[in-house]
């Protein structure tokens, strides 16, 4: 079964950090690893895999113009029950803690209430770093962040917990937390030349703190310098080693 992170060699039931900057946002990945989630559980058997989509800047809209152009219909998924989608910024107010667990109520449940399948579960929350922009209290949100990689882990399901990274340089407390917690870190940059037509970003991965150490199957990590660049088309993403844009990966 193809990666839900290719070209990276990503395995799955993993807790991915996916962090970005406004301008190298981190969408396409995003959005690339649904429609390969989703297309994967079209033949994965009769029982389907679940997508949780935990929305906090986008409506179910954009997600759904998103996915047409990788030809996938997600009120379809919605209508068959493979996919919730949950738009965070309309749970009521978000200074009660109190509605953060419902959140996780209802992902849990929507996971408990799956039978099990060949292909693992993923849950996307998109974006962390805006749930404390909406009032969110920073305890608030690693608790809930926890609670959601607990959740992943007893139900073998991969979880991509997306960042928009502020202050580069200066990584601030829920980044550190999420790096504690995550199995990878995927890190999407700008080039520190700034954006041409050929190239439209970098893209590096590294080991988070919960990477297993005993790993019997490693994964090729790739640090900035060693980053893959990529080109942002009609078509979706282009990635592509440094300097040499006409050979795709």
């Amino acid at each position: 079964m193809p990666s839900l992170f290719s070209p990276f060699d990503l395995p799955d039931d993993i807790i991915l950090l996916l962090s970005d900057e406004l301008v190298a946002p981190a969408d396409f990945i995003l959005h690339r690893t649904l429609a390969a989630h989703l297309k994967a559980g079209l033949v994965s058997g009769r029982v389907k895999p679940k997508s949780v989509i935990l929305s906090v800047s986008e409506g179910l809209s954009r997600w759904k113009t998103l996915a047409m152009k990788s030809n996938i219909n997600l009120q379809t998924h919605l209508d068959l029950g493979t996919l919730e989608f949950i738009e965070l910024s309309s749970c009521a107010e978000p200074s009660a803690e109190a509605n953060l667990r419902g959140v996780f109520d209802r992902v849990r449940m929507a996971l408990e209430n799956s039978r099990p399948s060949q292909q693992p579960h993923l849950i996307i929350l998109d974006d962390v770093s805006v749930l404390e922009w909406i009032g969110f209290s920073p305890t608030s949100v690693q608790r809930f962040i926890r609670a959601l990689r607990s959740l992943a882990l007893k139900a073998n399901a991969t979880l991509v917990l997306r960042h928009h990274v502020v202050t580069p340089n200066e990584p601030d407390e829920l980044l550190r937390h999420l790096l504690q917690i995550c199995t990878y870190h995927l890190e999407v940059r700008p080039l520190a030349s700034g954006r041409s037509g050929a190239v439209s970003g970098e893209v590096a991965l590294h080991a988070g703190f919960s990477y297993p150490s005993n790993n019997i199957n490693p994964v090729k990590l790739l640090s900035r310098s060693s980053a893959l660049q990529y080109c942002l088309t009609e078509a979706g993403p282009e990635f592509f080693v440094k300097g040499t844009s006409g050979g795709v990966l």
